[in-house]
């Protein structure tokens, strides 16, 4: 064990940030232990999995994205709300925007990324991202002026055909109804690239019966307030659109890709299996930010999957740095694929079961329960589920 008592500040409060702070706190540690500090602008986790079922009123903020301050409480964790405006990594400080200066022993780079948004002429002024706790509620604001509108049809145009992209576009078909005319944009020849071929079957299916129009191999050309130009094999054409949803890509953070460390091509920074930057001891990088193969040499994905699997393996490796142990290489363990298609509809596929329809609806979300960060929350949230029919039926009568 350290002489002094370590300074480990963790930079983002996402999965990858939030679940290493977590992890740290509940190791065994020896003599004094260290000072956790993490820091995230934002005041409230999200649950990025469930953050569609916040514009269809499936689930309220509080379950979606519970306060910082209440998730940490207990533990001894010290939770900043700030941005991060400059790292030095030779004085191992961090500079944040209310003027605090961290120093540290060991760094995490959590920072996760943003939708880029600059892709196509007009995106940045017209389409709308959908990936933080702020533009769930736009969309449904957005959504909800629409619906009170004499429109006889709703025109919206989800561009992506990802993850994020198909469930959107089931999501707002189905909450559009009729009255909603939903086009899922791809670039390439299929959507769910990616995917099991179970999923993509079934999320297909699900599309084609809610009425989605799938446009494949189709780029975007410009956005503007009312129009969406798109080009498939060299023809163009310029559609009338009420609302753009746009769900490609990430963007790394930028503080993150202008440090002084090894990138990839896509600004993501580059580390050992240990989750370690390889030229920088003390500083891990995991989730979006960070290019990472496994132990087992495997390119591992972006996704809240990874990071959760990633954080536990940061915490112990710092831990274990700390205590004067051997480090463990990362070894990611693909536990399966789940998708909302709906208020009632998923598709899962993983362990050797796939299931589909409300049967997937429910695994999906006990799934997720069981990952939700702390166990007080875990209960709040799972008795607030099981009461819910019994209140709505009482509301009803």
């Amino acid at each position: 064990m350290a002489d002094a008592p370590q300074q480990i500040c963790i930079l983002g409060g996402g999965f990858g940030g939030l679940y290493t702070a977590l992890r740290l706190s509940n190791l065994p540690w020896e003599g004094t232990p260290p000072t956790i500090t993490l820091v995230d602008h934002r005041d409230r986790f999200l649950f990025l999995p469930l953050l569609y079922e916040l514009v269809t009123d499936e689930l309220q903020t509080w379950e979606v994205a519970p306060p910082y301050a209440e998730l940490l409480a207990g533990t001894a964790v010290q939770f900043r709300q700030a941005e991060v405006t400059g790292i030095d990594l030779d004085q191992h400080r961090v500079s944040l925007s209310d003027g605090t200066m961290l120093t540290y022993d060991r760094l995490v780079l959590a920072l996760g990324g943003t939708t880029p948004m600059h892709m196509a002429p007009g995106v940045a002024e017209h389409a709308h991202a959908f990936r933080t706790l702020e533009d769930a509620y736009h969309l449904k604001e957005r959504l909800r002026l629409l619906e009170a509108s004499n429109a006889e049809k709703i025109r919206v145009a989800v561009v992506g055909g990802g993850y994020s992209g198909v469930e959107l576009a089931c999501k707002v078909a189905e909450h559009l109804g009729e009255r909603g005319r939903v086009r899922l944009i791809e670039s390439t020849d299929t959507i769910l690239r990616t995917s099991p071929e179970y999923n993509r079957e079934v999320a297909q299916k699900v599309l084609s019966d809610l009425g989605v129009w799938i446009d494949l191999e189709t780029s975007v050309d410009n956005v503007t307030a009312d129009t969406i130009s798109l080009t498939f094999r060299e023809q163009t054409d310029i559609l009338p659109v009420d609302l753009v949803l746009w769900t490609v890509g990430t963007k790394v953070n930028s503080i993150v890709a202008d440090l002084p460390l090894k990138h990839n091509d896509r600004q993501q920074v580059v580390v050992q299996p240990t989750l370690e930057a390889i030229d920088a001891p003390g500083v891990y990088a995991l989730g979006d930010v960070a290019d990472c193969r496994d132990a087992d040499g495997q390119q591992v994905p972006t996704t809240a999957q990874v990071a959760l699997q990633q954080a536990d393996f940061v915490g112990w490796n710092i831990w274990a740095g700390i205590s004067d142990r051997p480090q463990l290489p990362f070894r990611y363990r693909h536990l399966g694929e789940m998708l909302t298609l709906g208020t009632s509809r998923a598709t899962l596929t993983g362990l050797g079961v796939q299931l589909d329809g409300e049967l997937a609806h429910v695994a999906r979300r006990l799934a997720y329960l069981y990952r939700m960060p702390t166990f007080s929350h875990q209960v709040r949230v799972g008795l607030n589920w099981m009461t819910k029919p019994l209140r709505d039926l009482l509301a009803a009568q």
